[in-house]
């Protein structure tokens, strides 16, 4: 017969309530910070619904009345250098970590609200109404609102977004030596996320001091918790990644309070992780000023229940009984922050010309100009300011025959040496004498403390790289094993990585580099072969660089790691073993952003080509010699990074373009560069512009479909013979 024993987690699960005594035993500065910080809350979302109504608020009003509790319960013992982040309903908690940083500190009575407050008051409603005087410049809204000198690092509208983010900052922190922590916010919809599990588990792994805050509101939307998950206490997703996890009733700001004071002193003390589940309630529905029974999926009697537990009226309550204030003086503070947020509307509205009675308008001056659209969506660059810039033609050092992958681990541990903000991050770098090609054998070497092996979760490391860019302390190189991967983790790569920087305001580095190889041709199938150059550079924000020889990727390499973009840097698994001119010793130098090399010229064409595709055409122009050709290695790929220059001169010259690639159709990068041309350049063609890319399919396990569904050397000599044909 077999044997049964009940296993317990070895991370303890508490649910902490509060007693008479713990009130009677508070700090009175406590909890008068605690109530008159929840009364600018709830008047401020109060009013933003107010402007809502009027058609003021253009977007969503995700309001946060009723978890105004969980808020400045976890966030009134947090530090300036401290962190958090939310998701798409996060004013309160921004607006409490705000407070929290601008606050004086005067005992015994409820908080002034002085200038530096109704500044705050002021920006982040300007903010939400898109305003160009708001934190993020108009541009975040409701849903990204970022202040990074208060340690607010930004809402976000992705279920579950911001959370890999979190650990991201809560990596730094631990790097750089101090205590501090990071606390990211999210609701019960994002618990479920795959995303957020993975980062649960990379940060438990990791032991970062990041505190998952999860508000159970109850409802996704208008989905109940007992409808999605058959486990309702949410923090009980906590012990199985061996995470402490506490639950607590989200309507006592007093015991979200102690709960989050055990939290913080476990990750002070570099113990990691950390779980606090609030239970609480949003008293309308998931946007707008109504209930959710006006939907439907609620019901009066439920709504009424929670609003009898209201976390306001719980705190002024025992702030009265305690003699702390009096209800005359909790009325005057609710009143003057009533009369502040309408004195700041006052002075961004105006009447509406020849409009109704009352109607209003936002001020033209108040708005972001046009212009401002696309500033900011990249940096200009002002950081590569003195670089040293070489090319393989004029080398001031030594070069020799290298083999491509030697070059790639060379210069990466020249990199960790050199620079100690540096931090590689991926599946199995960090074993197999250099990962899985050896490009991260020298780093080992010398850095082996900053080659960090993750677990097969994209989303998390992706983001957390993100969090680790965007905090500015470290800068993240994250690898994906297969370029394929990059769908896995598309929402930080696509949503966040690439949209940072515009979506906060346009000023804040992102200083990220992820490398990744195409390896079409090896027998790896559909899911491990595509080339994605076409979809990347589709993401306004991300830098794509494709080195075709060791010289080229050295430079290239090092111009990446010194811009203070997110840049990808595509690699093909078939140059990894072939040999070029490359530096013998001097890997310092850089090649400048937006320069492309021309290989071989020739007056009768201009051939366009990237990555292993370049010594394809150099061998099909060899075999086609009537055939004169510049030949273009772009090198840079996205659209701000394009050498124009070089291809508008080539082209004005020959009159006729071919564009190469190995992959998929469907995936096309010339597909946009072709387009791009024919806009650009269409009184200098004197043809349609030819186009060599792989089959519709991509490709398959058999070695003679996987051919088929290739470009290589063949494909590009019969395109060349059928131009010089015609």
């Amino acid at each position: 017969m077999p044997t049964r024993e009940n296993l317990a987690a070895a991370a303890p699960w508490v649910e902490l309530a509060t007693s008479a005594e713990d009130w009677d035993g508070a700090d009175p500065d406590l909890l008068l910070r605690m109530l008159g910080q929840a009364l600018w809350i709830r008047t401020f979302e109060e009013y933003v619904l107010e402007l809502a109504a009027q058609g003021l608020v253009h977007g969503p009003a995700h309001s946060s009345i009723g978890q105004e509790g969980g808020a400045v319960g976890s966030i009134v013992s947090l530090r300036s250098d401290d962190y958090v982040n939310g998701s798409h309903r996060g004013h309160h908690q921004f607006l409490a970590k705000a407070f929290g940083h601008v606050m004086a500190r005067k005992s015994g009575v409820l908080p002034e609200l002085d200038d530096e407050v109704r500044t705050v008051l002021r920006r982040t409603l300007a903010e939400i109404c898109g305003l160009a005087e708001g934190y993020c410049r108009g541009r975040g809204g409701s849903m990204h609102l970022r202040w990074r000198e208060a340690g607010a690092m930004g809402t976000n509208a992705i279920v579950g977004g911001g959370v890999p983010q979190a650990a991201g900052f809560a990596f730094n922190q631990r790097r750089a030596g101090t205590d501090a922590v990071t606390v990211s916010y999210f609701g019960d919809g994002a618990v479920n996320i795959g995303s957020v599990l993975e980062t649960f588990n990379l940060a438990a792994a990791w032991r970062l001091p990041v505190c998952f805050f999860i508000e159970n509101n109850q409802y996704a939307v208008s989905t109940s918790v007992a409808e999605a998950t058959a486990e309702a206490r949410l923090s009980g997703r906590g012990p199985g990644f061996g995470i402490p996890s506490w639950r607590v009733d989200g309507m006592d700001p007093l015991a979200v309070h102690l709960a989050m004071t055990d939290a913080l002193a476990h990750m002070r003390a570099g113990n990691g992780p950390a779980i606090v589940e609030a239970d609480l309630y949003r008293y309308l529905h998931q946007n707008g000023p109504y209930p959710g029974s006006a939907f439907g999926y609620r019901d009066k009697a439920e709504e009424q229940a929670w609003r009898d537990r209201d976390p306001v009226d719980l705190l002024q309550s025992h702030v009265v009984r305690r003699g702390l204030a009096t209800v005359d003086e909790v009325a005057a503070a609710r009143e003057e922050v009533t009369a502040a947020l309408h004195e700041i509307g006052d002075s961004l509205l105006e009447p509406v010309p020849d409009g109704k009675p009352g109607q209003r308008r936002i001020k033209a001056s108040a708005w972001p100009g046009p212009g401002f659209v696309d500033v900011g969506v990249r940096g200009d660059l002002g950081e590569l300011a003195g670089s040293r810039y070489e090319e393989a033609e004029t080398f001031s050092g030594e070069l020799a025959e290298r083999r491509f992958i030697d070059v790639v681990s060379e210069v990466l541990g020249r990199r960790l040496e050199t620079d100690e903000r540096v931090v590689v991050l991926g599946e199995d770098v960090h074993r197999l004498k250099g990962g899985t090609n050896g490009a991260t054998r020298r780093a080992c070497e010398v850095a082996p403390e900053r080659v960090l092996g993750t677990p097969i979760s994209e989303n998390a490391f992706t983001g957390l790289g993100g969090g680790m860019a965007l905090d500015g302390r470290f800068r993240p190189i994250v690898e994906y094993m297969y370029a394929d991967f990059m769908w896995v983790a598309a929402d930080q790569l696509f949503n966040q990585v690439a949209k940072a920087r515009h979506m906060f305001g346009g000023e804040s580095p992102v200083p990220f580099v992820l490398r990744t190889k195409l390896a079409a041709g090896t027998g790896y199938g559909s899911q491990h072969t595509n080339d994605p150059a076409g979809v990347l550079v589709t993401a306004p924000g991300l830098r794509v660089v494709a080195p075709s020889n060791p010289f080229d990727y050295v430079g290239l390499l090092n111009t990446a790691l010194a811009c203070d973009d997110p840049v990808v840097v595509l690699e093909h698994v078939d140059l990894y073993t072939s040999t070029g001119a490359g530096p013998v010793s001097d890997v310092d130098y850089r090649i400048p952003v937006g320069k492309a090399a021309l290989r071989r010229e020739g007056d009768d064409l201009t051939v366009i080509s990237y990555l292993s595709m370049v010594g394809h055409c150099l061998e099909a122009l060899d075999q086609v010699p009537q055939l004169h050709a510049d030949l273009v290695d772009l090198r840079w790929l996205d659209p701000a990074s394009l050498d124009w220059d070089t291809i508008e001169r080539s082209v004005r010259k020959t009159n006729r373009v071919l564009i190469v690639e190995q992959g998929a159709r469907g995936m096309s990068y010339g597909g946009w560069l072709a387009d791009e041309i024919q806009r650009r350049l269409f009184d200098w063609l004197d043809a349609p512009i030819e186009r060599v890319t792989g089959a519709e399919a991509s490709p398959s396990i058999s070695k003679v479909l996987e051919r088929a569904a290739i470009a290589c050397t063949e494909e590009v000599v019969t395109a060349l013979r059928d131009i010089a044909a015609h």
